[in-house]
C-alpha cells in the first residue's frame, strides 16, 4: 500500500493509483485525478462519477452496460468523456476500485 497527496489530502492508493478507501474521496480529489489524466470534468462527467460511486458503494454490479442503461449516458458518450479505457478511468476518478471485468 502506498500513499499519495492528491488535492492536498494524503490518501492510500494501490500500485495503479486507485484509492483503496472510497471514503477518502472528495470532489476536489476527482478534479485533481482527472487533471492528471488530461481531463477537465464537466457536469456530465460528474453525473457519471456519482452514478458509479452510488453503484459501487451500494455493492451493485458495475459495467459498461449498467452505465449505458442508466439513461445518464450512452456507451459512445462514455468513450468520448473518458477516452481509452472509459470504465477504468471513470472508476479511478470516482475514487473506487476498477471493476473485476477490467484488466
Amino acid at each position: 500500500m502506498a500513499t499519495k497527496v492528491i488535492a492536498g489530502k494524503t490518501v492510500n492508493v494501490n500500485e495503479e493509483g486507485y484509492l483503496l478507501d472510497p471514503n477518502e474521496w472528495t470532489m476536489e480529489i476527482a478534479h485533481e485525478i482527472a487533471k492528471e489524466e488530461g481531463l477537465s470534468l464537466t457536469q456530465k462527467h460528474i453525473d457519471v462519477i456519482n452514478f458509479i460511486r452510488d453503484k459501487v458503494l451500494n455493492n451493485e454490479t458495475l459495467s459498461m452496460r449498467s452505465i449505458s442503461k442508466s439513461g445518464i449516458i450512452t456507451v459512445k458518450e462514455l468513450y468520448e468523456l473518458f477516452p481509452g479505457t472509459p470504465l477504468k478511468l471513470a472508476c479511478k476518478i470516482a475514487g473506487v476500485q476498477k471493476p473485476a471485468s477490467c484488466v
